[in-house]
């Protein structure tokens, strides 16, 4: 009887509808104000994939202790003004490096064991010190921004997550500050960001002592000079469970003194070139056993919670960027006279500006949140890492590229810096996940969770007795969504006054955005996971509805507090969650639109025409030289 007068389960193979009846509105529809118990993951992307707001993440907006904040601006304005007046990006780049001069000034300073505890030779800075000091090299040299990077976010980040302590006494002091750079090697020819293409393998020797390592590491930051790498192999383990071999993944820390460790010429880059690059082999290498990381066959672990924890200072050094490009922007609009007015009064030239404001600003104030959360203790921030990387470096991209041609031909020459952020900034989309595959690896992650309560539900209600409160959750919010209504999503108590009107706006995309994910689990199943162009648009989505959370806590933090940048924040939030709200709108409408799969089919077809026919399909217009095999190849 329950079944039938509160919803209506009808099952698609592995997948089920929830159709709610009129009778179960009056007695479930009403706002849920607190998340559910029974939902543990307190990350506040993965639980809108659910249609739930858990704000403790975000709002109240993060702020670090006054003694925090002082230990910040003890550290960072001696380095700030030493990077500024004493570092030569332009030199760097021509010499493949800083000079020696600056990087030993930068060991000194304890630049590159910044995080390392004390007791491993680091200054022990917490992730918010970090990050400011990514936003400050950021805003002068992205390329030796990736050279301490690279060092510190991920060549030694293995070793204090995941190293017993003998491998942290041994190895962190050496790379925090004994001038010993480290590498993180995992790339290769045909393993990017699938980690389980590895082909680099390590076998055990018989006594048990050591292992034979063999293979070969592509684009490895900072290879050509690394004393200390982080290796990911191949080996031969024992299944837990049935006790046959298998295959998985090790981590290994290699020290290029060991026999057989060589290395191959810098790579010749687009950009980042004092950041150097590259291929690392292994031929009949020895490592200790004592050296396995993290343990035999968890390699795979090992890699991904290393470049996790890496991805949190992308956003830094992206803000900084940007707050430069920015800069000579608005000093060119200020000046520029054309057609007998200033280029600032021209509505286009608003338009540009204004929006790269909004986008450096967005991504701020997701990097400080994240940030802010880790100095915390919070661990469920994977999604939101991912968020703000894809978020910041294709911000980053777009920002320099507009104040380029802001400033026209100006912009284009090499004395005004813009040309080389632009070379420098573009692998960030590649680096640490591309965004490509990170837009998955976020959509996929929080439709997994809003999966999970789908099976729940389909369990609970072969037994409705029995789990009747989890039924009345799972029907109040879909009747609330049917309707229209926000599913409980109120921000009024977290934004001020001045901005509920968007939070409105960012209610109603939570609540659009919910409802789509589950459509599309229903209409999929597991199918899903297969659905590339839905999985792209929703991740689109969640990357907009967390960017207008992000501003709305910061922008209530300065309103609240009388900042004197309060008016132009309130500016930017009601700006940045009118667009978002659109884009998510359009982009759920568009993924619900009966053609929009056989729209990507075409776009399929397409694609594949262009491969079988390794480019361009269509000949020259008119036909000009049919004949002539060699038109349209390079």
């Amino acid at each position: 009887m329950l079944r039938q007068s509160t919803q209506v389960i009808i099952r698609y193979g592995n997948s089920l509808r929830v159709t709610p009846s009129i009778r179960f509105l009056s007695a479930v529809a009403q706002p849920v104000q607190q998340p559910e118990a029974d939902i543990q993951n307190t990350s506040f992307v993965t639980n809108i994939f659910r249609g739930n707001v858990v704000p403790t993440h975000v709002f109240p907006y993060p702020e670090p202790a006054e003694e925090q904040k002082e230990m910040i601006h003890d550290l960072m304005n001696p380095i700030y003004r030493f990077l500024r007046f004493e570092h030569n990006p332009a030199v760097a780049e021509e010499n493949g490096r800083a000079d020696q001069e600056t990087l030993d000034a930068m060991w000194k300073m304890g630049i590159f064991g910044m995080t390392a505890p004390e007791e491993y030779g680091g200054l022990g800075a917490n992730s918010t010190t970090y990050v400011t000091f990514a936003d400050a090299i950021g805003a002068i040299d992205l390329g030796l921004g990736a050279y301490i990077g690279a060092h510190q976010c991920i060549g030694w980040k293995g070793i204090l997550l995941h190293g017993t302590e003998q491998q942290k006494h041994k190895y962190l002091p050496r790379a925090t500050n004994g001038k010993t750079l480290a590498a993180f090697a995992l790339t290769e020819p045909g393993a990017g960001s699938d980690i389980s293409s590895v082909k680099t393998r390590a076998v055990k020797s018989s006594c048990g002592m050591y292992y034979t390592l063999n293979g070969s590491k592509l684009w490895i930051s900072g290879g050509n000079e690394a004393g200390i790498f982080t290796v990911i192999a191949q080996t031969e383990v024992l299944h837990p469970e049935t006790g046959e071999k298998q295959d998985a993944l090790t981590a290994f820390i290699v020290e290029r003194a060991f026999e057989g460790v060589s290395t191959g010429e810098p790579e010749k880059k687009m950009g980042i070139a004092a950041s150097g690059t590259a291929a690392i082999y292994f031929d009949d290498v020895r490592v200790p056993i004592e050296n396995v990381l993290g343990g035999e066959g968890n390699g795979f672990k090992v890699a991904v919670t290393t470049l996790n924890n890496g991805r949190f200072a992308i956003g830094g050094s992206m803000s900084g960027m940007m707050r430069t490009c920015i800069q000579k922007a608005a000093q060119h609009a200020n000046k520029r006279i054309q057609f007998g007015r200033k280029i600032k009064e021209f509505g286009n030239v608003q338009e540009k500006l204004a929006r790269m404001a909004m986008l450096q600003y967005v991504s701020q104030s997701m990097t400080y949140v994240i940030v802010g959360n880790i100095d915390a203790g919070v661990c469920d921030n994977q999604l939101e890492m991912a968020i703000s990387k894809i978020f910041s470096t294709e911000a980053a991209f777009f920002v320099c590229d507009e104040a380029i041609q802001i400033l026209g031909g100006n912009g284009y020459m090499k004395e005004m810096r813009l040309e080389k952020f632009l070379r420098d900034v573009r692998v960030f989309r590649i680096f640490e996940g591309a965004n490509d595959v990170m837009r998955m690896f976020i959509t996929l992650k929080g439709i997994k969770f809003a999966g999970e309560q789908l099976k729940e539900l389909q369990q609970a209600v072969e037994n409705p007795t029995a789990n009747l409160s989890l039924i009345l959750k799972a029907g109040s919010r879909r009747v609330a969504r049917s309707l229209g209504i926000q599913n409980g999503i109120d921000l009024s108590e977290y934004v001020v006054n001045p901005l509920q009107e968007s939070a409105r706006k960012f209610s109603e995309s939570v609540n659009i955005f919910a409802k789509s994910v589950e459509s599309n689990l229903i209409l999929h199943g597991k199918g899903i996971v297969q659905q590339q162009f839905t999985l792209k648009r929703l991740a689109d989505c969640i990357i907009d509805i967390y960017a207008m959370a992000c501003v709305l806590s910061r922008a209530s933090r300065a309103i609240e507090r009388k900042l004197p940048t309060a008016e132009h924040e309130f500016l930017m939030a009601v700006a940045w969650c009118t667009e978002a709200n659109e884009r998510v709108c359009f982009n759920i409408k568009q993924i619900s639109k009966g053609h929009f799969l056989e729209h990507c089919n075409i776009l399929t077809q397409i694609a594949k025409n262009v491969c079988d026919g390794e480019g361009v399909v269509q000949p020259l217009p008119l036909e000009l030289l049919r004949d002539n095999p060699i038109v349209g190849t390079t």
